[in-house]
């Protein structure tokens, strides 16, 4: 039984390493099993450099066609599950001593086939690599960037290893942004205006507004302000919407008369958010809101949605 089971196990251990792994920044990341796990963090243009080593199990030899790494941005649809879209591919095939890059899915094998009897490690380098969208973990897509590490054997089968990292870009504070305000009610029951001091935040902003009630004829209870995140994929007949309620803030209980003026100040830093991400690679969007919600004393439910712009601002900022 022993025997049956050492069959199936690779031939080697392939690891990955990065140059700068000790002094670059770990941030956490879920994998597909739940587990969190922590990993290096990337922007884009930054070069991305290290060292695979492949190591025989004790008294075995490895023999292969060839060794490659290669850099892929992958986005995966969840009902789609298995298929992923690769927006960025570059290769390097290894050799002993050398190495080449290529892009655009192009891999030129520098190497003839060989074995390896000892541990033997090769450098990989990618140069500022352009890296334009943040990784991405959905309720019905993820966006990811892995290294994958290739020992081709033909029919002995390949052994593949991966390496997740995690990217993230930064933005500056926008130049223009205006407020919004509004006007918005029932004919003859309710008016009320509502302003918030920005149309953007950066992902530790700070809404600030205000609620002033024009008109009451109606016995409003209670008022709250959401933050919802829609998540939208595929396109066509085929789109799936996902909408969900990262936050929930109380701004009034009780009846509002005229003249009142309800101030507005909700944190953005205690929830997990993200950029807001626009059609990205015609594969998916996701997009946040505030919802203000008012619900009268026969719990009939009156809603204003407006949209919000969510960025990440630069670190030196």
């Amino acid at each position: 039984m022993n025997y049956l089971i050492g069959a199936f196990k690779p031939a080697c251990n392939i690891s990955i390493t990065f140059s700068d792994g000790k002094t670059r920044k770990q941030v956490p990341m879920k994998k597909e099993n739940g587990n969190t796990v922590m990993v290096p963090l990337f922007q884009s243009q930054e070069n991305i450099a290290g060292k695979i080593s492949i190591e025989p199990l004790q008294g075995k030899k490895v023999e292969h066609n060839g060794v490659k790494v290669e850099l892929l941005g992958q986005i995966e649809m969840y009902f789609d599950r298995g298929n992923f879209y690769d927006f960025t591919s570059l290769a390097i095939v290894c050799s002993t001593c050398e190495y080449s890059a290529i892009s655009c899915f192009a891999v030129r094998e520098l190497d003839v086939p060989g074995e390896i009897y000892e541990r033997k490690t090769y450098p990989f380098e990618f140069s500022t690599v352009e890296m334009p969208y943040e990784t991405y973990n959905g309720v019905n897509v993820r966006l990811r960037y892995v290294l994958k590490v290739t020992v081709s054997r033909g029919y002995a089968g390949s052994i593949i290893e991966y390496q997740d990292f995690v990217v993230r870009n930064y933005s500056p504070p926008p130049s223009i942004n205006n407020s919004i305000k509004m006007e918005v009610g029932i004919e003859d029951c309710l008016h009320i205006e509502f302003e918030y001091n920005k149309s953007k935040y950066h992902l530790k902003d700070v809404i600030i507004g205000k609620i002033y009630f024009l008109l009451v004829r109606i016995k409003i209870k209670n008022m709250d302000l959401e933050i919802r995140r829609r998540e939208s994929t595929g396109s066509g007949a085929n789109t799936h919407v996902e909408t969900e309620t990262l936050a929930k803030f109380e701004l009034m209980d009780g009846a509002p008369v005229r003249g009142e003026s309800i101030p507005i100040r909700l944190f953005l830093s205690p929830y997990e958010l993200t950029p807001t991400h626009r059609n990205i690679n015609n594969k998916f969007s996701v997009k946040y809101y505030l919802n203000l919600v008012l619900v009268d004393e026969e719990d009939r439910r009156y809603f204003k949605q407006q949209e919000i712009t969510i960025y990440r601002l630069q670190e030196n900022s």
